[in-house]
């Protein structure tokens, strides 16, 4: 059922209005609760379509991937190393300009599971961003995605940088 949602969200959202601006940005962060001993440390990379619906409203899609790498434990002797956990997230996107430079919104959808006894979960990611430059923006977010027996959450920093297009008409 999620899946679907996305897909017509996709499909809506790629037919009714034009191309205004590509999305890239890269992002790192630290595990929370569930996944704070198995990991270390989280990066990833989100590339996304925003569409502006008015001065102060941008819609649009965006996925992307997460990595959480594992911690090591271990001595000399024995060291154990924990498995890599990894996300294709898949996500409607919503941003309110609060100002010429300020905008909170948030992602929703579904993360697929790329390693091994990962099957993913429901996605969302709360976030506040601040613009740098013209095309520039730094972003604060916590990321959480509801699995089978536990959540994986995370807070992240990112940059994120628009390639603006320009409309046909």
């Amino acid at each position: 059922m999620k899946k679907l949602l996305v897909l017509a969200a996709f499909i809506c959202f790629g037919t009714s209005y034009g191309q205004e601006g590509l999305k890239f940005g890269i992002k790192g962060g630290l595990p929370l609760e569930n996944f704070n001993d198995q990991v270390g440390v989280v990066l990833g990379a989100d590339f996304g379509h925003m569409w502006a619906l008015s001065e102060t409203i941008d819609l649009g899609i965006m996925t992307g991937y997460i990595h959480g790498f594992p911690e090591k434990f271990g001595t000399e002797d024995v060291s154990i190393t924990l498995p890599s956990i990894q996300f294709l997230p898949v996500a409607a996107s919503l941003r309110i300009w609060g100002s010429n430079s300020f905008s909170f919104g948030g992602d929703i959808g579904t993360a697929i599971g790329l390693n091994d006894g990962n099957d993913g979960g429901f996605y969302y990611r709360p976030q506040i961003g601040f613009l740098m430059g013209p095309s520039t923006e730094l972003n604060f977010s916590y990321t959480g995605i509801q699995l089978d027996e536990a959540a994986w959450n995370t807070v992240t920093l990112g940059i994120l940088y628009t390639v603006q297009l320009k409309r046909p008409y």
